[in-house]
């Protein structure tokens, strides 16, 4: 794919062509598995291979794709037990930021949650699945950017920032719509979430969160086995 914009700066070139190689991935133009060629990506954004050799590093530290010895660069490939392993970890991560923000979050922040669980509710897949995977981002974004704890924030703005939507958008089941068995527990699941956090009950948000994450879980993985 050639781009249509004249690329940037030099300095500013491997944060440019890792941009755009970070879109086709998240969006399944790159495959899992797919081999990752500089000479063929630095032809196609018309760039240098050095670029794209520094673009693959930060991929690459991202966990997006993978250095293989002697064979190149590919882009990385979940298994079952990755996918389990990743969501465990957002459930305890994203739970306990849930806990503290129980306690701090704003009227403001509340109402944006509100706010977006109204505009999910609202969305109509597969023509709309996009635009409300995209508010369910920003649906966890503000809870967790409500616990006020810096090192929680950062951590799960990296993991957001390529996962779940990169593993999401590489299963054919639901990379264009939604896993069905999903839709209505979502929508009730994101109104617990907002009602613990409303109440500023720490042990509820954790709990709402935790649930929520989980289930969404156990939806991927029998879709990943479906496709196996």
């Amino acid at each position: 794919m050639t781009n249509e914009t004249a690329p940037p700066t030099h300095k500013q070139l491997p944060q440019w062509v890792a941009e755009r190689i970070r879109a086709e991935i998240l969006e399944g133009r790159l495959k899992p598995g797919e081999w990752l060629r500089q000479e063929r990506l630095a032809q196609e954004h018309g760039v240098s291979q050095m670029p794209v050799r520094e673009a693959l590093k930060k991929l690459a530290s991202e966990g997006l794709v993978e250095h293989v010895p002697y064979r190149g660069v590919r882009v990385v490939e979940f298994s079952v037990a990755d996918v389990e392993d990743l969501y465990a970890c957002r459930s305890f991560i994203e739970g306990m930021a849930a806990r503290f923000a129980a306690t701090s979050i704003s009227g403001e922040e509340l109402d944006e949650l509100r706010a977006l669980a109204t505009r999910m509710a609202l969305c109509k897949p597969p023509e709309e699945l996009h635009e409300y995977r995209e508010l369910n981002r920003r649906f966890h974004g503000v809870i967790f950017s409500a616990s006020r704890r810096s090192y929680l924030v950062r951590t799960l703005a990296q993991l957001w920032a390529a996962f779940p939507t990169m593993l999401w958008s590489n299963v054919p089941r639901v990379a264009t719509e939604s896993a069905p068995e999903r839709d209505q527990p979502d929508i009730e699941e994101h109104a617990a979430i907002i009602a613990a956090l409303a109440a500023h009950d720490p042990v509820a948000a954790e709990r709402a969160v935790r649930t929520h994450i989980e289930a969404a879980a156990r939806s991927l993985v029998a879709a990943v086995e479906t496709q196996g």
